[in-house]
């Protein structure tokens, strides 16, 4: 028992600490909260290209019920999708690729046209090329589907980072 008080004592004392660390859950409220309620409310624009249907589906995915004629938020994306060799082998054929999308988002308040947040997302993928021509591009593909949810998620997290710091009423404006 005495060995347990000073144990108790640090973790009363750990607890109190964190408490005021200022760290706060992003959901809070689950499906009813600010957060998820400002998220199911964003539309996501029309996206061009393979890359753009993927993309859309993902952010679909992340943001809910948003695509009736009731939203509230547009979000507008365009995309800039890279494929770049990086080995070269002797002969000049390519060994290695990378593969990289970049977004660049915009939510918009559809009742005064006023964009909230103006950012960008990316990431990228490392492909190797092999003989076979079919599974270097299945592979190019893959990376495609990866990265689109990659950068779906990024750019999820800082729309409900930015619907949790914007008090409901509050004047729009968040560019980083």
């Amino acid at each position: 028992m005495m060995r347990a008080l000073p144990l108790l004592t640090a973790a009363l004392g750990l607890t109190l600490a964190l408490s005021g660390c200022g760290l706060h859950p992003l959901y809070a409220g689950g499906s009813q909260g600010a957060v998820a309620t400002a998220l199911s409310g964003v539309e996501v624009a029309p996206i061009q290209g393979k890359a753009g249907w993927l993309m859309a589906n993902a952010l679909r995915d992340r943001l809910g019920n948003g695509q009736g004629g009731g939203a509230r938020y547009r979000l507008d994306v365009k995309l800039d999708d890279q494929i770049k060799g990086l080995g070269v082998r002797r002969d000049d054929s390519v060994t290695r690729e990378r593969r990289v999308l970049r977004a660049r988002y915009q939510l918009i308040d559809q009742t005064s046209n006023a964009v909230l947040v103006d950012s960008t997302a990316g990431s990228d993928a490392g492909i190797d090329v092999v003989r076979s021509e079919y599974a270097t591009i299945a592979a190019e593909n893959t990376a495609l589907e990866r990265l689109a949810v990659i950068v779906a998620d990024e750019i999820v997290a800082r729309l409900a980072t930015y619907a949790r710091a914007r008090p409901a009423g509050e004047a729009p404006v968040a560019r980083p």
